[in-house]
C-alpha cells in the first residue's frame, strides 16, 4: 500500500507544482498546499485518472475521507474549499480536466453544495480533538500512554535500517487469503439485508449461536470482534435506527483488482486493537490495552522476528511498569499473548513458527501505516527487486547523495546497464512534466557511460529528453551525435528554474541571478519564450512576480504574451 501511495504522490507532484506556479497570478487568495491531500485521495479512492472529476467525487473525498486525514481541521475549515475551487479552475483552464469529467460549472456547484457540510465536519474533528486533549490532560497525572504507545520507541525506529516493502500485487494476493476478512464476509452475508438488532444486545442468544456455527467458530468469544471488523471493512452497515444490512459488494470478496483488495484490508488495519485481551474486569482489561501494538513495535525493532518467550517476558514487565494493575491483569489473562497472536495471525500480519513470531510483508506494510498515523519517522521503501525506475527516481530526491548512490548500485546490480539506461529514460519520458525526475534520470544514465548510448539515441526522439541526450552523446564523441542547439540549452535552463521554483522563492530568485545581470536575463527572456516547455508560462509569471528588477518583470510579461499568442 505504501508504494501505491508513494507512486500516486509522485504522479501528482508535477501537476501540483504547476498548480503552485499557477496560483499566484490566478487565485492569489487560495492556499495551494491544502490541495495535495484532496488530489491524492481523489487519485487513490475515486479515479485512476487525476484529471477525471465526476459529480459525487467531491462529496466523497471532502466529507468521507478528509475528516480522517486532515492535519489541521481549523485551517481546512477556513481555506480548503477555496483552494479546491482554485484547483478545479486550474484543471479546466489549462486543459487538464479530461474528457468524461463533469463541467467546471457542475463541479463548482457541487463544491458550493458540500461547503457547509465540510465546515461542519471539520468543526466535529476540532471538537473531537479538543475532547481528546481534555482527556489527555486528565490522564497526564504521571501515567504513561500505555503498552500501545509508539512514541517511546521513536528514536529506535528512526535508527532502523531501511525497511523494504513488497509490491502491491504481492500484498494484495496475501490480503485475499486473510482468514479474518473471510469470516467478516461470511458474517455480513449471514446478517443479510434489514436484520433487526437490539439496543443492548445486537443479536439474541439464538442468533449468536447460529452466527458462531455459520463462521465455524469454537465459541462466541470472538463474534463481536468479527462483527466490528465487518463494520470496519464496510461489509456491514446500519441502514436504519434498528437494522443493519450487508453491503452489495461484499459477496464479491476477494476482489480481482489489487487496489480494491488493499483498500479493504487497510480499512480493517486498526482492528489490531481487537487482539488485546478482554477480561471480566474492565480495569484489568484497560491495563493491557495496546498489548497488540506493543508486540508489533517490538517485532519491528527486532527487524521482523522475536521468540515468544522473550516477548512474553518483556511485555509482562512493560505491563507492570505502565499500570499499577498490569501485573494482576497479566496473571488474570492466563496467556495474554494468545489473543494477540491469534488476531495478528488471522489478519495476515504475523506467522508463528517454532515458537518464533515473524512479521509478514503484509504486517510490515500495515505497521508502517500505523507509525505514519502517529507521525513516527521510519525509513521504508519498496524492495530493490520490486523497485521500478520511477520508484528509484522518486525516492532519490529525498535521500542523501551517499544513500542515493547505494540505492542505485543495488538497483543496477539486478539488471544490465543497457536495460537500466532504457528503463530510467523511459520513466523520465513518461513523467514529462517532472523536471526533477528528468534531471535525476539524466544524471544516473550519464554515469553508465557507453552502455547508455542506445538509450540516449532513443531519447533523442523525446522532446523533453533530447537536450540531455544531445549533450551526453556529444560529450562522449558518439559518431553522428547531434550538437545541442540553443533551444536545447534553453530547455535545460527552464528545467533548472522549474526545480528551483519548487524549493521556494529565494532559491528561484537565486537561480535567476545565476544567469547573470538583468540585461543578460532580459536577453534570454526575449528568446526563451519559443521553447515548448510544460512549465514555461508558469515560470514567466513567477519571474514577473518574484524578480526585484522591474525591467526583468516587463520582459517576462512580454515573453508570456508572445508564448500565449504564439508570436
Amino acid at each position: 500500500m505504501t508504494d501505491r501511495i508513494e507512486a500516486a504522490a509522485a504522479e501528482l507532484r508535477p501537476l501540483l507544482q504547476e498548480f503552485i506556479l499557477w496560483t499566484p497570478g490566478n487565485a492569489p487568495g487560495s492556499d495551494p498546499d491544502l490541495v495535495g491531500p484532496v488530489a491524492l485521495w481523489h487519485r487513490l479512492i475515486a479515479r485512476t485518472d487525476v484529471g477525471l472529476w465526476k459529480r459525487g467525487d467531491l462529496r466523497t473525498i471532502l466529507l468521507e475521507r478528509m475528516p480522517q486525514v486532515v492535519e489541521d481541521p481549523d485551517v481546512a475549515a477556513d481555506r480548503m474549499i477555496p483552494a479546491v475551487r482554485a484547483y478545479l479552475t486550474f484543471l479546466s483552464s489549462t486543459g487538464r480536466l479530461t474528457p468524461g469529467s463533469a463541467s467546471l460549472e457542475t463541479l463548482l456547484a457541487e463544491l458550493d453544495e458540500v461547503e457547509d457540510d465540510f465546515v461542519e465536519a471539520m468543526e466535529d474533528v476540532i471538537a473531537e480533538g479538543d475532547w481528546d486533549e481534555e482527556e489527555d490532560e486528565l490522564d497526564e497525572e504521571g501515567s504513561d500512554e500505555g503498552l500501545g504507545d509508539f512514541e517511546p520507541f521513536a528514536d529506535e525506529i528512526a535508527a532502523l535500517p531501511t525497511i523494504r516493502l513488497r509490491p502491491d500485487a504481492e500484498l494484495a494476493e496475501a490480503a485475499r487469503g486473510v482468514p479474518l476478512i473471510a469470516q467478516a464476509r461470511e458474517l455480513a452475508l449471514w446478517v443479510g439485508t434489514g436484520r433487526k438488532v437490539g439496543e443492548e444486545t445486537l443479536l439474541g442468544e439464538a442468533e449468536v449461536d447460529e452466527a458462531v456455527r455459520t463462521l465455524g467458530l469454537s465459541d462466541a468469544r470472538n463474534i463481536w470482534n468479527v462483527w466490528n471488523l465487518a463494520i470496519d471493512l464496510e461489509f456491514l452497515a446500519p441502514d436504519g435506527d434498528d437494522t443493519v444490512s450487508v453491503d452489495s459488494d461484499t459477496e464479491g470478496w476477494p476482489y480481482e483488482d489489487d487496489d480494491d483488495v488493499l483498500d479493504v484490508w487497510m480499512l480493517g488495519l486498526h482492528s489490531v486493537d481487537y487482539g488485546d485481551p478482554e477480561l471480566d474486569d474492565d480495569d484489568l482489561t484497560l491495563a493491557l490495552s495496546g498489548l497488540t501494538r506493543g508486540l508489533l513495535v517490538r517485532l519491528l525493532l527486532a527487524e521482523g522476528a522475536r521468540r515468544v518467550p522473550e516477548l512474553r517476558e518483556e511485555l509482562a514487565e512493560a505491563a507492570a511498569e505502565y499500570d499499577d494493575l498490569g501485573a494482576d491483569a497479566w496473571a488474570a489473562a492466563g496467556d495474554p499473548l494468545a489473543s494477540v497472536l491469534a488476531w495478528l495471525t488471522g489478519y495476515g500480519m504475523v506467522t508463528v513458527e517454532n515458537d518464533t513470531v515473524i512479521l509478514t510483508p503484509l504486517g510490515a506494510e500495515g505497521l508502517i501505516h500505523l507509525l505514519d498515523d502517529e507521525d513516527i519517522e521510519v525509513d521504508a521503501r519498496p524492495a530493490i527487486d520490486a523497485m521500478t525506475a520511477l520508484d528509484l527516481l522518486s525516492f532519490g530526491s529525498d535521500m542523501s547523495e551517499e544513500e542515493a548512490d547505494e540505492e542505485f548500485a543495488a538497483w543496477l546490480a539486478l539488471r544490465d546497464p543497457v536495460r537500466a539506461a532504457a528503463e530510467l529514460l523511459s520513466a523520465a519520458a513518461d513523467e514529462e512534466a517532472d523536471a526533477l525526475v528528468r534531471v535525476q534520470a539524466a544524471s544516473l544514465v550519464g554515469s553508465l557511460g557507453e552502455a547508455a548510448v542506445p538509450a540516449w539515441q532513443e531519447a533523442l526522439k523525446e522532446p523533453s529528453l533530447r537536450p540531455y541526450a544531445a549533450t551526453h552523446l556529444t560529450q562522449m564523441d558518439v559518431e553522428d551525435a547531434p550538437e545541442p542547439t540553443q533551444a536545447d540549452t534553453h530547455w535545460l535552463i527552464l528545467d533548472m528554474w522549474t526545480i528551483s521554483a519548487g524549493l521556494g522563492r529565494p532559491e528561484f530568485v537565486s537561480s535567476l541571478h545565476d544567469i547573470g545581470p538583468a540585461p543578460t536575463l532580459i536577453g534570454l527572456l526575449d528568446v526563451i519564450w519559443k521553447v515548448r516547455h510544460p512549465h514555461l508560462e508558469e515560470l514567466l509569471e513567477l519571474i514577473d512576480e518574484a524578480h526585484p528588477d522591474k525591467q526583468v518583470g516587463k520582459a517576462a510579461k512580454r515573453a508570456l504574451f508572445k508564448a500565449r499568442s504564439g508570436r
